[in-house]
């Protein structure tokens, strides 16, 4: 509802008194809506949200197109019409919500890039967030490509019907052309309807448009039925929130390490998060991070979270993550056991299905490269990035091999980094080789001092157990992982210096079998979160932007 405007003489000078002057940085987001949307409620709820996150001036243009050139007076004002230079109309409704916009109307002549580019000047003079919003056919696509690529940021919201899809490619083929450069930032958003399946929707857009970027669901059906159902969706008002996070820079991401039982600490982390309200928009991880990441993005508490870890407990619960090689030529666990608890949990959810972003990594053992998941089923490539090299069989997918995230980036913090998150969150569970020196003499002064002196005379005569037992240290599997943890140290503590907060709990012991005790590790993560809660309280109520996100070079796969 439109409930005042801005109207003068001068209606340039009277929005500049109105709004303020000092706007920069200005952001300019285009909305496109390919096919047969209704961006309507999608456009004002984002408008509406961004207008909440900063409290800085929004404007909302519909660009729209006129229908067989029957145009009465008032819509035939010259000021109404994108055509030519653009001039700001002295009247802009301002709306209930607090943010002001603009209908213009596209006759049978197209805008010009000039006309865009003065459209875009003009309004961010005024303007800190412009939104741009226009549905999208055959043809409009080459100028709303130009309008795409002149943005600082593009989303193209795409449902699951056909035309929705063929436009996507179609923009995203214009925008690769020579003569657009730096489209990089035209980023796919799919739309899902309430209980609506997934399926390979998402793998589909990968084809037709590059990687996903963020999804909605509850969104409302692409024939109209049904406007304002979305109004009420706490999902879709979420997605919405972290869109719009993005938009003014205030993303927070979550970089969860890799660390094989000692990421139990992950949940101890996420617990004192949720206790204390604080929004986390996006996650990424490596290897147990990774499994962690995706149990806590698909939806589980930190409550949930910890009854599943608990389950460890119990005597033989080890052994059935235990799934043997025959032969070990490439690994003595097949490591499908996980897979399957995993699933238990998650079923076979997609990326797209999420509750909040996840991104996985993984090493591409033909390439060597970094690989970031982010479309596909998830528990395969929690699957891939927890694949311990030497001692979990490789992971095999759509022709390419994979094997554990931790690697090749064992604390993803540079992932969220390329996606334009500002504000990110480290938690290292990879100790150092000082905190390694102190728990071995801790632990040599404990047994020199509590030790029996006939266990002593018997583990001298009887090295059976360090022999004989793989799990046991000083072993095959022992010497692996301690091998893997070395070559993490430094890429850990290197990530964590491109980290906001760093949490690194009071873990001392390499020790990677752990499992059985997840309660020990949980603790040690909630005391580290609380240490430095009211850091993690300041870095995510700044009010500062961040609008330089830098572009992915490695891959971004999709698992079938």
């Amino acid at each position: 509802m439109n409930v005042g405007r801005a109207v003068g003489v001068n209606g340039k000078s009277r929005l500049a008194a109105e709004i303020g002057q000092d706007l920069l940085p200005h952001q300019i987001v285009t909305l496109a809506f390919p096919g047969h949307q209704i961006p309507g409620p999608i456009s004002e709820q984002l408008a509406r949200t961004l207008r909440e996150q900063t409290d800085a001036p929004v404007v909302l243009v519909r660009l729209e197109h006129t229908h067989g050139g029957n145009l009465s007076e008032a819509e035939a004002r010259p000021e109404l019409f994108l055509n030519g230079e653009f001039h700001l109309p002295a009247v802009l409704d301002k709306t209930e919500a607090g943010y002001h916009s603009l209908v213009l109307g596209i006759g049978i002549h197209p805008p010009t890039p000039p006309g865009i580019v003065s459209l875009m000047e003009q309004l961010s003079r005024h303007f800190r967030y412009v939104l741009i919003e226009v549905q999208v056919d055959e043809r409009s696509t080459p100028w709303v490509s130009e309008l795409l690529c002149r943005s600082n940021l593009a989303y193209v919201f795409v449902n699951r019907t056909p035309a929705s899809v063929r436009q996507l490619d179609l923009l995203m083929r214009q925008a690769r052309t020579p003569s657009q450069i730096g489209c990089a930032h035209v980023k796919p958003v799919p739309c899902f309807a309430e209980g609506e399946s997934i399926e390979n929707f998402d793998a589909l857009i990968q084809r037709a448009g590059g990687s996903v970027h963020f999804s909605l669901h509850g969104c409302p059906p692409p024939d109209g039925s049904k406007p304002n159902q979305i109004t009420g969706s706490g999902q879709f008002r979420a997605d919405l929130r972290r869109l719009a996070r993005e938009i003014c820079g205030r993303l927070v991401g979550l970089a969860l390490s890799s660390g094989a039982a000692k990421g139990f600490a992950h949940v101890g982390v996420l617990q004192v998060l949720e206790e204390n309200g604080l929004e986390v928009d996006v996650v990424a991880g490596a290897s147990m991070g990774a499994y962690v990441g995706a149990l806590w993005a698909y939806g589980c508490n930190g409550r949930e979270l910890e009854r599943l870890s608990r389950e460890l407990e119990a005597r033989w619960a080890l052994w059935t993550l235990v799934d043997p090689a025959f032969p070990p030529r490439r690994g003595f666990l097949r490591g499908y056991a996980v897979k399957r608890r995993l699933m238990r949990t998650i079923a076979h959810t997609r990326f797209a299905d999420l509750v909040r972003p996840l991104r996985i990594v993984a090493a591409n053992l033909s390439t060597l490269e970094r690989v970031v998941f982010s479309s596909g089923e998830v528990a395969t490539a929690v699957h891939a990035s927890s694949a311990v090299p030497g001692i979990c069989v490789p992971v095999t997918s759509e022709g390419e091999t994979y094997s554990d995230g931790g690697i090749v980036d064992p604390l993803p913090v540079d992932v969220l980094r390329e996606m334009g998150v500002g504000r990110i969150i480290a938690v290292n569970v990879i100790p150092t080789p000082d905190r390694i020196r102190c728990a071995i003499v801790a632990e040599l002064e404990r047994k020199r001092s509590n030790e029996p002196s006939a266990r002593k005379l018997l583990r001298k005569l009887l090295p059976l157990n360090r022999q004989m037992n793989y799990f046991a240290r000083g072993n095959l599997l022992e010497i692996l992982m301690r091998s893997l943890h070395g070559a993490q140290i430094r890429m850990a503590e290197a990530s964590c210096e491109e980290a906001d907060v760093v949490l690194r709990p009071e873990i001392y012991d390499d020790s990677w079998l752990d499992y059985r005790n997840p309660g020990k590790f949980i603790a040690l993560g909630r005391e580290e979160a609380e240490r430095h809660l009211d850091e993690i309280k300041a870095l995510m109520n700044r009010t500062e932007t961040f609008h330089e996100p830098k572009l992915a070079q490695e891959t971004v796969a999709t698992i079938a």
